[in-house]
Parts: C-alpha cells; structure tokens; sequence
C-alpha cells in the first residue's frame, strides 16, 4: 500500500512537468552554448590564452656546476614534449616569433648519501635538483610564470649508471610540475 502510494506520488509529480519530460532552462542552454567561447581549454587540461597559437623552448642552461651530462638537454625535450605535444600550441624554432617562450636553468644538483652500510659507504643517494623556469607571453608583453622548481629522488649507491636514470626521473617530474603550474590557471 504504501509503495502505490510513492509511485502515485511520483506520476503526479511527473505530469505537473509536462508529463515527466525536462526541458532545459535558458539559464542552461546560454552556459551549454558560451562553454566554446572559453578559449583557454585544452583537453589535456591545460589552459592556454587563446591569443597564444606558437611556442618556443631554447635549450635549457645548466648553471648547476656538476650534476650528470646532458641535463640540459633532456630537461628541454621534457618541457617541449609538454608544452608542444600536449596542447594545441605549435613549436616555433625561433624565440623572436614565437607567441609564447618557456626559459629555464638548471640552477643546483645535489647528490648527497642518505643511508650508509657498516662500512660507512653510500648504501642510497638522493638526487636533487632545482631548476628555474620563466613562460613569457610574448603577445601581451607578460610573465605567465617565474619561479623555481625542486625534486629529488634516491637510488641505489652501489649501481654508478642508478645516479643518471634518476637524474632523468627528477628533470621529468620539474617538467611536469611546470607544465602542470604553467597551465592549470583557472
């Protein structure tokens, strides 16, 4: 008895909407119809200014004075995988005619012992580093971004070739927290 009662309940509900069909506010239509006016959405969800179609990346310095060889450059081909290949932005070779120019500087590397064997040797090393990264619109003549950057890892001492993969992980994950601090301004 009583479920009739509720299922009664909600046919009557039903017909006093049109006979149990929604129709949609204006209200919700004009926000369904604006959302492509947005210009600052991506599907990888980055945020980009729509006045913003080119980008450039130079070759990252290292100022870092030790450190692993090559930081620089895999430092640079992680910033344009991410800010090339995972927005609609077109790398542009050329600084002076891109739209937007991300610069960044290996500035510390740190590779420091933290757990040591009976033997007082390096049994697991920490890898950090800190980086400095500038994303310029040139457009606008403005500073989307200016800070510093720092990760660490540790790896297994006793393997010499543990420090470089793990120099690589560290510059991978400052690329991506750049990328996710350039991008995620909402």
């Amino acid at each position: 008895m009583r479920k009739g009662g509720r299922a009664e309940g909600r046919r009557e509900k039903g017909r006093g909407n049109g006979g149990g069909q929604t129709r949609p506010s204006l209200l919700s239509l004009l926000s369904l119809l604006s959302l492509p006016a947005c210009g600052f959405y991506s599907f990888s969800g980055a945020s980009i200014p729509e006045r913003l179609d080119t980008v450039a990346v130079p070759l990252a310095e290292d100022r870092s004075l030790g450190g692993v060889p090559g930081m620089n450059e895999a430092l640079t081909d992680f910033l344009i995988q991410r800010f090339a290949r995972q927005t609609r932005l077109a790398l542009e070779p050329d600084e002076n005619a891109a739209d937007a120019v991300v610069t960044a500087a290996i500035d510390r590397y740190q590779n420091e012992p933290v757990a040591v064997t009976g033997n007082e040797v390096a049994a697991l090393n920490r890898v950090t580093i800190t980086v400095t990264v500038r994303y310029f619109d040139r457009v606008e003549d403005e500073e989307l971004l200016a800070r510093s950057f720092t990760a660490s890892a540790e790896y297994d001492a006793t393997q010499i070739e543990n420090e470089q993969e793990t120099a690589v992980a560290v510059l991978r994950q400052i690329a991506d927290d750049i990328f996710t601090a350039a991008t995620s301004d909402w």
